[in-house]
């Protein structure tokens, strides 16, 4: 082929593609937290979109498995759960094997073998398995009891239908158990617990409070938003205020439910209750509920609350007069009812009329549950659209007022899906003024966003590339939770 100049000589192009945008983050997730032997201590957090997956790993009968129910039985459903292990009491180490095929797991493979063995270090000392007998047996089940028998008190093998794992036989976080090295049988290959056949070590875990686990599933996950136990070992309500000090506290805002079945709540005379002392906090991300018969109920209440999707028409709503289905709900008495409102609490309470409803829908501050929720994604929506804006432009925002305005622009974007979504909505604003806005104007819009001329920024602040502070005023569309109504007759 004769040689040809490149027609880039002459006209050159080069093709961007914009970096897909950062994500917003999700309010719909809810973390249960949990002490079944299920999940490993390495592996900590799973997600699961079913109850049918939960039941899978957790049967029918564990605390983590009463709480999805109760959480994917709500209507409409939420779409994602996820469920973590809390090491109520302190954990051995593990050596998870990997998981074996159909025609690995076939019994002539295991009977085979006559004095099978392998060498593996638990606990720094090295264990010599040998001499291990399966000819005889009829499972695989069996070939776990007999490397245990093996493993002296070393430690202790076991079988769960797929993979074959060796525990240690101590406790905490000095406990440890390497990956096993094969003898002539070629046992630990076949048991797929050996560096190259994908299994994996775990290290032992101290005891954890609830707070210190919630606190390190904060670090492993940004994932999840609200949490709450189901678990065996009883929380005490100091353990429960020490989780809700943490989650107020945190710099990502998250949400901390806790069920109660202390019937103090509904004492007005009494103020040493959970209730009485989360409200003397001032708390308002831990919401509780009062269910004498059920002590998961707030994952009813989080399933309810977790379906809002802002980015809707309508969508936001309160927990106010919404059911909870699986609870069972409360006869109270006008007094009893009154000091749980007093308390800032939630209850699934029975009326005269027939229905039962969630009321009152409130955090211990007082502050509506659906406020909290609402601002909580405000804030990140807004944060995620300043933040494209930066990170996706093809050269730069300007530090002008032209730039001022694509910051601005890109926050209206996002309060007028919340008066889409019906979170924000035209009212008065009552409060302090700023920029133009006075106190008792009309927020015709439901909102009002305010940044100073940039010729007016202090010279410090120019030169770090800051923009101006934006300051917005935002209306909530509230909610009616009753009404009267005055009847005049006239003969």
């Amino acid at each position: 082929m004769a040689n040809a100049l490149s027609v880039s000589r002459i006209v050159g192009v080069t093709a961007n593609l914009q970096p897909l945008a950062a994500q917003r983050r999700g309010f719909g997730t809810l973390l249960i937290l949990g002490d079944s032997d299920v999940i490993g201590q390495g592996e900590r957090l799973r997600v699961y979109t079913s109850v049918d997956a939960v039941a899978a790993d957790f049967g029918l009968t564990a605390p983590e498995y009463y709480g999805a129910a109760l959480y994917f039985g709500q209507s409409p459903k939420p779409k994602e759960l996820m469920i973590g292990r809390w090491a109520a009491n302190a954990l051995p180490a593990l050596l998870q094997g990997g998981v074996l095929s159909t025609s690995e797991k076939t019994l002539a493979n295991w009977t085979a073998i006559e004095s099978g063995g392998f060498s593996i270090k638990i606990d720094g000392t090295d264990v010599t398995v040998a001499n291990v007998d399966l000819s005889d047996v009829t499972n695989l089940n069996q070939v776990a009891a007999a490397i245990t028998t093996a493993l002296g008190t070393a430690g202790s093998c076991a079988w769960d239908g797929n993979q074959f794992s060796i525990t240690s036989a101590t406790t905490g976080d000095d406990s440890t158990v390497g990956y096993a090295a094969d003898d002539a049988s070629g046992l630990a290959t076949m048991m797929k617990i050996t560096t190259d056949t994908a299994a994996s070590v775990e290290t032992g875990v101290n005891a954890e409070t609830p707070a210190e686990c919630v606190a390190l599933c904060a670090d492993r996950s940004a994932q999840w938003y609200g949490v709450t136990f189901c678990a065996t070992s009883e929380i005490s309500d100091d353990m429960h205020l020490a989780v809700a000090a943490y989650v107020e506290a945190a710099g990502k805002a998250r949400l901390y439910g806790i069920t109660t079945q202390d019937s103090r709540v509904l004492s007005a005379t009494v103020d040493e209750d959970i209730g009485s002392r989360l409200k003397a906090l001032g708390y308002r991300r831990t919401p509780w509920v009062y269910s004498s018969a059920n002590k998961y109920a707030i994952c009813s209440f989080f399933g309810r609350a977790f379906t809002v999707n802002f980015s809707g028409n309508r969508t936001t709503i309160t927990l106010m007069f919404k059911q909870m289905p699986g609870v069972v709900y409360e006869n109270l008495t006008e007094s009893q009812a009154q000091a749980l409102e007093t308390k800032n609490g939630n209850v699934y309470v029975y009326y005269d009329n027939d229905t039962a409803i969630i009321q009152n829908g409130v955090m211990p501050s007082g502050a509506y549950f659906d406020e909290v929720h609402g601002v909580d994604w405000l804030a990140d929506a807004i944060q995620v659209a300043l933040y494209n804006l930066l990170y996706q432009s093809k050269t730069k925002v300007p530090q002008t007022n032209e730039g001022i305005g694509l910051l601005t622009a890109a926050a209206s974007r996002v309060l007028d899906q919340a008066v889409a979504n019906g979170l924000v909505a035209p009212g008065i604003w009552n409060a302090d003024g700023f920029g133009q806005l006075e106190q008792g104007d009309r927020l015709d819009s439901g909102y009002y966003i305010y940044m100073p001329d940039i010729d007016d920024q202090d010279q410090s602040e120019r030169e770090a590339r800051k923009a101006p502070l934006m300051q917005i005023a935002a209306k909530f569309a509230g909610a009616i939770h009753s009404a009267d109504v005055e009847i005049n007759m006239n003969r």
